[in-house]
């Protein structure tokens, strides 16, 4: 059944809110507490259904994946090298990152593990995973040449690799050293872009060896050492800057507002909506900067901001290519033009976001084009029309996006379904609502 939701113009937003925890982080939280040696306890831990089809994937591939009474979780891991065979297809739902990452881990074990996902995860690229994966001696069987659903042969014999991500692509680069983990020597993956670095900063927090250089043209050159005796660790996850970014951008185009947004994530690698905001001359204030688990993070202090259009380097977008669609928003909202360049990614995310993005602004009255893999967004400075359903075809950052667009807009934005935002950011309607949104179930198609 879909899940239809209607957003309407909502009177200035206030209050404090702390929005769910960082979904990368939980992702690997649970995947190497697995492969460690001992007891794991994980707080902040986002429970959004991609997560949680990671912890049935680890408890199926023989780890002790537990949620306790007071909301943290407890692992009991295997070791590396100790996962054992799935005894069922494991399902991984619309979760990119638990798919690929997860291939990684099985592909230096010698089993086969088979692979599936939802309708949307199904269409989504793995040749860019099961590529290099292939020089470390895995092999694939995918469905339409590289797709889920894929049975993946793991190999005993695992050879170490250097490879040059072709795309800048975290998830690859993740499941490449995941992969190294129980591959003997040292496995190399050279990024020209630097991309998020969780997978590293938390291999270090569990006893791997990672190291990380720069080549003469500024590449990054990340190693790890295989073998590692992984022990196991207290993981605090910090709040998902990615899912701050909904009720950040709400707060700078609702009228009148002023919110505080707790213990969000500051990883420099993921924070380049933030840098773009502030150019616009967004009201972002960095408060109670901390670290938390490894992870910097802070407290962010929004307030309703006139915001002018920019261009935005092709090179940002590796540190924001999830938060585009809610950049879009908020440049609809903008004095000026604001162009997006480099975002080739974008259209194989959960969906095509760029095209989600461009006709969905264009169905709210925005002057929106495209040239390749730049988007355009014409801003006048004043609130869009709305007025329309968005199709958001299974993808949760496209339906929270224009949810967020007709907080402000002249007229109601609705989405036609809103069940897939549950994935990422569980309670998404209630948090916003309580700082003063107007989100309600609807049957009206508008």
């Amino acid at each position: 059944m879909s899940k239809p939701l209607i957003s309407r113009r909502a009177a200035a937003l206030s209050g404090s809110a702390k929005v769910p925890g960082d979904k990368s982080v939980s992702h690997r939280a649970l995947m190497f507490g697995a492969l460690a040696v001992g007891e794991s306890r994980v707080e902040g831990l986002l429970e959004g259904d991609d997560v949680l089809r990671t912890a049935a994937a680890m408890r199926a591939l023989g780890a002790e994946v537990e949620r306790q009474d007071d909301g943290s979780w407890r692992l009991f891991g295997r070791g590396v090298g100790g996962l054992k065979e799935p005894e069922d297809v494991l399902d991984l739902g619309n979760s990119g990152t638990g798919a690929r990452l997860m291939m990684g881990l099985v592909a230096t074990h010698p089993f086969t593990t088979l692979f599936t996902g939802d309708a949307s995860l199904r269409s989504r690229p793995m040749k860019r995973v099961s590529a290099p994966l292939s020089q470390m001696g895995a092999r694939f069987f995918g469905r339409d040449g590289g797709r889920l659903p894929m049975a993946v042969v793991g190999t005993g014999t695992p050879l170490p690799i250097t490879y040059e991500l072709p795309v800048a692509s975290a998830q690859v680069k993740s499941a490449i050293l995941l992969a190294g983990l129980n591959t003997p020597g040292q496995t190399t993956v050279i990024e020209r872009e630097a991309t998020r670095d969780h997978t590293e900063l938390m291999l270090r927090t569990f006893g791997a060896q990672v190291d990380v250089e720069h080549g003469a043209a500024g590449e990054r050159i990340i190693t790890v050492t295989g073998f590692p005796e992984l022990t196991g660790r207290h993981v605090i996850v910090p709040a998902d800057p990615s899912s701050a970014a909904f009720p950040a951008v709400a707060g700078l185009v609702v009228p009148g507002s002023d919110i505080v947004l707790s213990g969000v994530g500051m990883n420099p690698l993921r924070t380049g909506l933030y840098q773009t905001l502030r150019e616009m001359g967004a009201d972002i204030t960095i408060e109670n900067q901390r670290e938390d688990g490894g992870e910097p993070v802070a407290d962010l202090r929004v307030r309703h901001s006139a915001l002018m259009g920019v261009d935005v380097p092709a090179e940002r977008a590796p540190s924001m290519i999830d938060e585009y669609p809610v950049l879009a928003v908020a440049a609809a909202f903008a004095t000026g033009t604001t162009r997006m360049s480099g975002l080739s990614e974008l259209r194989v995310k959960e969906s095509d976001r760029f095209t989600a993005t461009l006709r969905g602004l264009a169905a709210c009255g925005v002057d929106v084009e495209e040239e390749g893999d730049t988007l355009i967004v014409h801003g006048t400075g004043k609130p869009p029309l709305g007025g329309a359903t968005i199709a958001v075809n299974l993808d949760h950052r496209i339906a929270m996006a224009f949810l967020v667009l007709g907080m402000a807009s002249t007229d109601a934005v609705a989405v036609d379904d809103a069940e897939a935002i549950d994935t990422s950011f569980p309670g998404f309607v209630s948090l916003m609502n309580r700082l003063g949104a107007k989100i309600s179930a609807t049957d009206a198609i508008i």
